[in-house]
């Protein structure tokens, strides 16, 4: 679940000892061989990206320090959950997200794909802990795994009923973030079609994602609008744990009594373990445009761990002009662009001494 969390935090509030407190409980709680969260193999994997993340924006690697026996062992435990053909073989609990809980190819195709991620990022942890072996060890795995990601993902699409059912968008988004298929491609092919239909609310943080990679972001703001939007308009203060616009026919405001001959979307709607109320109304997990909007609209990119250099591109689609700001360890980055009729887009940058700006 914490991934979006945990990019949410870092573009929205900087350091919080929530997120450091959160990640070791995990890490304690869950003594090796186990898997995170009561034996979901790709929770474990996500805590490692969680972690590297952590790291990136905050560069405190004497905190990485002291998971560094944890996280060594969890990746040569990950190298042996994969094939001698590649393929991954994850034991414990196979799972992506509720929407997509019934399809059992996607959700193959999808632990492929968090593989090869979760191997990527070793080899990162790898060269910051001067481990030559793990980081050979971990390129390896790479290279294995992505030699039988396309055979992994052609028996998906195979088995895909449509390019917007439950878990076609959130396969195609992991393979495309993890370089697997063409960007652009699957864009045009899945993610773009039929706006939000068969987004989620945790993974749709990886669709857009995904679709700024196609260079798709008029088509992600599009679909925030359409689909975060659309619960703002159900009377959202935060956003949830589940969410379909399939739902919206009918449906009252959660913020008023439900009248009668009207759906109650909290009440009436969601599947899986969301029946009758069981879903959250205020879940981190669905923040992902927060965090999308600071990286692709105000256009912050981190370049060097603990925000010591960062990039700015701002794309700003059909807006005329965005402001914000960003936190880093020095202080936070004020950021105002504005489109000129030309199309061009004017900008003002103030950074925090100790923070170098590459525009």
């Amino acid at each position: 679940d914490s991934y979006p969390e945990v990019m949410t935090v870092n573009s929205v509030f900087g350091y919080n000892e929530v997120l450091p407190k959160s990640l070791d409980l995990m890490r304690d709680i869950t003594p090796l061989p186990h898997w995170m969260n009561a034996g979901f193999s790709s929770y474990s994997i996500w805590w490692l990206l969680c972690h590297y993340e952590w790291y990136r924006y905050h560069g405190n690697k004497a905190y990485l320090e002291q998971s560094r026996d944890y996280i060594t062992a969890l990746l040569r435990q990950l190298m042996t959950q994969i094939a001698p053909d590649g393929q991954e073989c994850l034991d414990g609990t196979r799972f992506l997200d509720w929407p997509s809980n019934s399809n059992k190819d996607a959700i193959a195709a999808g632990l492929q794909a968090l593989m090869v991620w979760g191997m990527r990022v070793g080899v990162e942890f790898a060269e910051l802990f001067e481990d030559r072996q793990l980081s050979n060890d971990c390129k390896a795995a790479e290279k294995k795994l992505v030699k039988a990601a396309s055979k992994v993902y052609k028996k998906f699409l195979a088995s895909c009923p449509a390019p917007d059912a439950p878990g076609s968008k959130q396969v195609t988004a992991l393979m495309t973030i993890t370089g697997l298929i063409d960007a652009p491609k699957a864009d045009k092919e899945f993610l773009s079609i039929n706006g939000a239909q068969g987004f989620s609310t945790f993974y749709g943080y990886y669709m857009l994602e995904a679709m700024a990679m196609a260079g798709n972001y008029q088509g992600a703001l599009d679909v925030i609008r359409e689909y975060w939007g659309a619960m703002i308009d159900l009377g959202a203060t935060s956003f949830w744990e589940d969410f379909d616009i399939n739902w919206i026919p009918n449906a009252a405001p959660i913020d008023e009594l439900v009248p009668e001959g009207k759906k109650d979307i909290h009440g009436d709607c969601g599947a899986y373990c969301y029946v009758g109320f069981r879903h959250s109304l205020c879940h981190g997990w669905a923040s992902g445009p927060t965090s999308w909007l600071s990286r692709h609209i105000l256009g912050v990119e981190v370049i060097e761990p603990g925000c010591r250099q960062v990039r700015i591109t701002p794309h700003l689609g059909d807006l005329q002009w965005v402001k914000g700001t960003f936190p880093t360890p020095y202080g936070e980055l004020q950021i105002y662009h504005e489109k000129q009729a030309n199309g061009n887009v004017i900008s003002e940058v103030k950074a925090p001494k100790g923070v170098s700006v590459i525009k």
